[in-house]
């Protein structure tokens, strides 16, 4: 990373793989509340986590994972925040779920000591919304929260490291 990966705040990056940012070991990322992750950047987390998505189906069975919650999952590098952006994946994200869930990801983010977090383009895409309303809750978000940088990817490329 170069020294302005070391300021507070947000890097919006046009491309690349979330996966793929140096030193970055904690991500996160939209999901709905019914438990199905079979799309997108949502099924890589599948895929990468099965265990994390394990219990987040359970909560989501169980009726214990709501929009705007967070599922703060810990695996041996760092963290997973399952952010509650829609209610179903056939329905549309919500921009205050967005808000609601980013702020309790910050919130639980600097009680762990976490100063890094690798996102996408959430609510946007498969979620719905427009991208530049998203953009603007995440940069307005980030203005209460100094000590977590976020890192968001705005279109996903497998594998091409982020340009920072």
């Amino acid at each position: 990373m170069n020294d302005n990966s070391l300021k507070k705040g947000v890097s919006f990056i046009s491309q690349g793989d979330i996966f793929a940012i140096e030193n970055v070991k904690s991500f996160a990322h939209g999901c709905n509340c019914a438990g199905a992750m079979g799309k997108g950047i949502a099924l890589q987390f599948k895929q990468k986590f099965p265990e994390m998505y394990q219990q987040y189906r359970h909560l989501c069975l169980a009726g214990k994972f709501k929009p705007g919650d967070i599922f703060d999952y810990k695996y041996s590098e760092g963290h997973i925040y399952n952010l509650g952006t829609q209610e179903t994946w056939r329905t549309n994200a919500k921009i205050e779920y967005i808000t609601e869930a980013l702020n309790k990801m910050l919130i639980a983010a600097e009680k762990d000591h976490v100063s890094a977090i690798a996102m996408p383009a959430i609510g946007a895409g498969l979620g719905g919304l427009d991208w530049k309303d998203v953009r603007a809750v995440i940069n307005d978000c980030a203005r209460y929260h100094p000590t977590v940088f976020l890192y968001v990817v705005e279109s996903y490329k497998k594998g091409t490291p982020c340009i920072l």
